[in-house]
């Protein structure tokens, strides 16, 4: 087992938040849907089925807060804006392409492992 310092569990901690802010499901497939090249909010919105705009924009300010996320206002008419991964953004790539094999390579167990805990609980 990884040693992590005891803090990092406490309410309190700093990377507590930042873990929370950077793994939900909404800021992994915004990282990776601006992996490519910069993207227009729209374009997000419209590659992340399900999003609703109100999540959309707190995901896109929590990561632009957090240094992984950068936002440029087009000056046209209608002012349109465009998300780009920053350095820092990319770093976080890899990881999240690892969990996302990960999650493609053991969905049949996981599902496998649902359907005996339903079995178990419902019956």
């Amino acid at each position: 087992m990884t040693d992590i310092p005891i803090q990092c569990f406490s309410a309190e901690c700093p990377s507590r938040t930042l873990f929370d802010q950077i793994s939900d499901k909404w800021s992994m497939m915004v990282l990776i849907a601006l992996e490519g090249s910069p993207v227009r909010f729209n374009a997000i919105k419209r590659r992340l089925e399900g999003v609703t705009q109100k999540a959309l924009t707190q995901c896109l300010r929590r990561l632009e807060r957090n240094g992984l996320v950068s936002r440029h206002v087009i000056p046209v008419s209608p002012i349109a804006v465009e998300y780009e991964i920053t350095p820092l953004g990319r770093t976080l790539l890899q990881p999240f392409k690892v969990m996302h094999d990960w999650t493609l390579t053991k969905l049949p167990e996981v599902e496998q492992a649902r359907r005996a805990f339903d079995q178990r609980n419902l019956g």
